[in-house]
């Protein structure tokens, strides 16, 4: 499967705090909130939605092609993609800018807070799907990036009839409903997160069913709990898998992402494509950073039946 991915590539700034947010957030005093959290690390890493699903499908030998803009700075980091297998013949640098930077903060509960600066991102719509027209995408992602590109990729999507991932997230809380109904409506897949998905629900008026009417599937990762694929009738609960250590969660749901779409791409049923993206977020928890992890497809097939069944489907990633 031909797989195009759009969204950010960036560098993420990861703090750790030593203490709860929750212990000095006053709930009565929300509307002037004020605070500052001394951490106890600073890290710089590689990051951006789109290059941590195409790192993670790369990982489990999926070469997908990112349309991303990038900075000046960018240079080194485009060799390490190409060398672990992903396509980026259509990245953009932008010279004039550096590339885009998260900061998070996550405390001794994996809860998080953070900000994203856009950088090279902002110039993303000045990209367009008509350059493979030649040859379209099988799928196109459409995750995080600068709104205004991804609402110009899902008018694309739709126009070349080219079916398409649908992947809001960090961008919910900057759009409109009707932009985010319009997003769903027609798009192969919705992938959210179980507050993204509460976000998602109050903010275009639809429902659980609203939305399945719209989408080929439905997938709500839950963390701990797991994830629950959600096709027509039918609702596939996958477990999260457990874990040796949690270093950093930052990139998880990328991780599950690229895992998922692994199978998807090979054709396996919903089960094993929930499964395979559990164990690659799992990979992604035990490590720094959401490009920090590695293994080999065998070390990652014999860690999957370790917990599950596959009944021989996962050969077909360490078949020569």
């Amino acid at each position: 499967m031909n797989i195009l991915i759009t969204g950010s590539v960036a560098y993420d700034y990861l703090m750790t705090f030593p203490g709860q947010f929750k212990d000095h957030i006053l709930a009565d005093q929300l509307d002037s909130i004020s605070l500052s959290f001394l951490v106890d690390s600073l890290v710089r890493r590689r990051g951006g939605v789109a290059a941590n699903i195409a790192f993670n499908l790369a990982l489990l030998g999926v070469r997908s092609r990112i349309m991303a803009t990038v900075g000046k700075d960018f240079d080194t980091d485009r060799t390490w993609l190409e060398d672990i297998g992903v396509d980026t013949s259509s990245l953009k640098v932008i010279e004039d800018k550096f590339t885009a930077s998260f900061f998070a903060t996550t405390d001794e509960t994996n809860a998080q807070m953070a900000s994203f600066y856009p950088g090279a991102m902002e110039h993303a719509a000045e990209q367009s799907l008509h350059e493979f027209e030649r040859q379209k995408p099988d799928l196109v992602v459409v995750s995080p990036n600068d709104p205004g590109a991804m609402d110009k990729y899902i008018a694309e999507c739709k126009e070349m009839r080219i079916p398409y991932l649908y992947d809001p997230s960090q961008q919910i809380v900057r759009v409109e409903g009707d932009v985010l109904r319009d997003g769903i409506e027609g798009a192969k897949a919705l992938f959210v997160n179980e507050y993204e998905f509460g976000m998602i629900q109050k903010k275009t008026g639809m429902n659980k069913t609203d939305i399945l009417s719209n989408v080929g599937f439905l997938v709500i990762t839950a963390g701990e709990n797991g994830a629950t694929i959600s096709v027509e009738d039918e609702e596939i609960r996958v477990p999260a898998v457990k874990t040796t250590q949690i270093k950093d969660p930052t990139g998880s749901g990328d991780a599950f992402r690229g895992g998922f779409l692994t199978g998807y791409s090979r054709g396996w049923d919903w089960e094993t494509c929930g499964r395979t993206g559990a164990l690659t977020a799992t990979y992604c928890l035990e490590q720094d950073g959401p490009q920090g992890h590695t293994f080999t497809r065998q070390e990652f097939v014999s860690r999957y039946r370790e917990h599950f069944d596959d009944n021989s489907v996962l050969d077909a990633l360490i078949e020569k």
